[in-house]
């Protein structure tokens, strides 16, 4: 009785509330600006500060006039290295490590980063560990070691984030848009390659420091429980010995490319959805049409209740998700952008259902309702950049560090509160102007229903592979050459004989490997010299390659039917296939390969596309011992060696049945062949069954 009373009452209760229409909200809070002291030290660094006495606790950011649009093109990522080893690279007296472990002994924590327009560094604590805090981040502000062991290991981060770059397609959309529209050559789109970080030394980041990391470029700002004289005295005690001195940083370069309207269309086999973008340059936080361009794009494409996500997605379930902004940039233009993703098949229809609600909004009045729930929207999202004190602090001091007013936030608050229908209306047949829209879709084109060409714009096929480095190979003569042919006839005598490794048509063999602490059990299957099937038992499932010269497929646990070869595993098994011994040794018989002795017992093969790997000869018997590739791991460029032993005859041949495989000078695995067999009839199709 007692839950049948409990659950009457609930109801009774939930009747009685109104409608989520009905309900009735208090009138925003205004703005009110904290006082903020602010001075310039005596070294010429200039200095927020904001006493808050809410909790036991301070933070601070020194913003540095610098930026990754000033690095140079040929080290692009330098300053992204620099300012993350600034930090972790340590200071004169400590290591990055043993400043983790004294930062995490107290709860503090110091920083440092870097975009393209400033850099900072940072720190937090609680108030009775400012002085110790204060002084780590002195340290590294102004005297950060760069050791080199921490630089080895962002570069190495970096150099997997690059293998890894075109893996996620909505991450693939994102970047090749603001890079079309901003120009793949210029500050603004220029991506970091192997190549360039390469060629960026220790020496490189002490210059980087070194030129802007000077007071009169940096601006601090502090806020939390503190007295604001005290601090102040404490801040001209700590930087009066820091007088460094350097000419005022170069201007930040200008967003002035002009991209080319049309399609830019990146082929990615294996998926089976559309991620797409719209739109071309947007605007700076400074234009007086901003305002309006913030409603416009809300009303386009900012919410639930958006015109696009009510068209595309609710009405005609077209897309998983869809979005607009007007993107404003505080020195530089940011982007207009619609954005989302579709079916494969829904992809033209898409874009087409948005270029009519493109055209609608620059034609048609809004309406009341959607105006006045859109300038509410962006007046109650702004207001929250205010709401505690710290937050305003950190508003107000980029506004000063980007040259804008302080005024500039009750401007804009009430030139939002001022937009009309006819500004939306006059701001969108300005500003969008669908004739330069760039559009972006990453899909796999073999499931278009409708061919892009219907949108009846010019086509470009965007270029999603890695950039490789350019492998060294060993400058070769006439002598050495003819020693190279020498040395490899000799390793195929030793091997069976030429005839006998010519008449290999197709190898079946069946092998147990050791990846680390991973057991597999293998089958491959090749029909020579270019068609390959792997099948692999591995403890999470049975995983299967089919490659036949030109394309490939995955079939792999959990998914739902078989993928297609990505490019980065496509490239992958053409390395394979080109390191694979039975055809590596017959090199001289195959168009395109150099083949070029580097000693008494070591050959160098290499062939036009970069590929290049070091047989070592035994002087005994002749067998090859060892093969030295390079390839691209997870963390970048690395030399792989393949030590062979346990030569056994197979119908003539010898064939090494253990093959040890060596990484940065350690084991990374084992290979046992269990059986080989040969000439057996392998068909292409067994190669590609699925």
């Amino acid at each position: 009785m007692r839950t049948l009373l409990t659950l009457v009452a609930i109801s009774a209760l939930a009747f009685a509330q109104p409608a989520y229409k009905q309900l009735k909200y208090p009138k925003l809070g205004e703005v009110k600006i904290p006082e903020i002291e602010t001075f310039t030290l005596p070294n010429g660094m200039k200095v927020f500060l904001l006493e808050n006495h809410n909790l036991p606790l301070i933070n601070g950011i020194a913003l540095v006039r610098t930026g990754t649009l000033l690095e140079p093109a040929d080290k692009t990522g330098m300053h992204i290295i620099a300012a993350g080893t600034m930090r972790t690279g340590g200071t004169k007296s400590k290591t990055g490590d043993q400043l983790d472990e004294q930062l995490e002994a107290i709860a503090a924590g110091v920083e440092s980063s870097i975009d393209e327009t400033l850099a900072s560094v940072s720190f937090n604590c609680l108030k009775e560990n400012t002085d110790e805090v204060l002084g780590v981040f002195y340290d590294v502000l102004t005297g950060p070691e760069f050791r080199q062991p921490k630089i080895d290991l962002l570069l190495m981060q970096y150099r997997s984030s690059i293998a890894r770059r075109y893996d996620d397609a909505g991450q693939v959309n994102s970047s090749e848009f603001s890079d079309t529209i901003y120009g793949k050559d210029t500050p603004f789109g220029r991506s970091v390659e192997y190549e360039t970080l390469d060629r960026i030394k220790r020496a490189d980041l002490v210059a980087f420091h070194e030129r802007y990391y000077f007071p009169a470029n940096i601006q601090l700002a502090i806020q939390g429980d503190f007295d604001k004289a005290a601090m102040r005295a404490r801040l001209e005690q700590i930087f009066a010995k820091w007088t460094v001195k350097q000419p005022p940083p170069p201007a930040f370069p200008k967003a002035t490319h002009v991209a080319t309207p049309g399609v830019y269309v990146g082929d990615k086999k294996e998926v089976n959805q559309t991620s797409f973008s719209v739109g071309h340059l947007g605007g700076m936080l400074s234009d007086k049409d901003y305002p309006a361009l913030e409603v416009l794009s809300d009303i386009l494409g900012g919410s639930f209740d958006s015109r696009l996500f009510r068209k595309v997605r609710t009405e005609m379930g077209l897309a998983y998700s869809i979005g607009a902004s007007w993107g404003a940039g505080y020195l530089n233009p940011g982007l207009f952008s619609i954005s989302g993703s579709t079916k494969s098949e829904s992809t033209v229809l898409t874009l087409q259902t948005i270029q009519q609600e493109i055209n609608r909004i620059r034609t048609e009045p809004v309406s009341d309702q959607e105006l006045n729930d859109a300038k509410e929207k962006v007046l109650n999202s702004f207001v929250f950049n205010f709401d505690r004190p710290a937050k305003t602090l950190s508003r107000l001091f980029r506004y000063d560090y980007y040259g804008y007013p302080r005024e500039f936030l009750f401007t804009y608050q009430k030139a939002v509160a001022a937009v009309t229908k006819q500004d939306i209306l006059r701001v969108a047949k300005q500003y969008i102007q669908p004739e330069k829209f760039v559009y972006v879709a990453i899909t796999n084109t073999d499931q278009l229903k409708t061919p892009l060409s219907d949108l009846k714009l010019p086509i470009t096929k965007l270029d999603l592979t890695v950039k490789e480095p350019a492998k060294a190979v060993t400058a070769a003569n006439p002598a050495s050459l003819a020693k190279g042919k020498a040395l490899l006839a000799r390793m195929q005598t030793a091997m069976g004989g030429t005839d006998k490794l010519a008449a290999i048509k197709d190898i079946t063999m069946v092998n147990k490997a050791e990846l680390g602490p991973m057991k597999v059990n293998q089958k491959v299957q090749l029909i020579l010299p270019d068609k390959v099937r792997q099948e692999q038992e591995l403890p999470f499932g049975k995983v299967i390659a089919g490659f036949d010269g030109q394309s490939g497929f995955l079939v792999v646990p959990q998914a739902p039917s078989p993928q297609p070869m990505p490019p980065p595993v496509l490239k992958q098994v053409r390395d394979e296939l080109f390191a694979m011994l039975v055809v590596l040794i017959q090199s001289d018989k195959i168009e395109g390969r150099t083949v070029n002795a580097l000693g008494d017992n070591l050959v160098e093969i290499s062939e036009a596309n970069g590929n290049s790997g070091r047989l070592t000869v035994d002087p005994t018997t002749g067998l090859p011992t060892k093969l030295v590739v390079e390839a691209m791991g997870p963390s970048g460029k690395m030399e792989v060696e393949r030590q062979y032993s346990d030569w056994k005859d197979v119908n003539g041949v010898k064939f090494p049945f253990k093959t040890v495989i060596v990484q940065g000078g350690k084991a990374a695995g084992v290979t046992i062949v269990e059986t080989v067999q040969t000439n057996t009839g392998v068909k292409p199709e067994e190669i590609m069954k699925k």
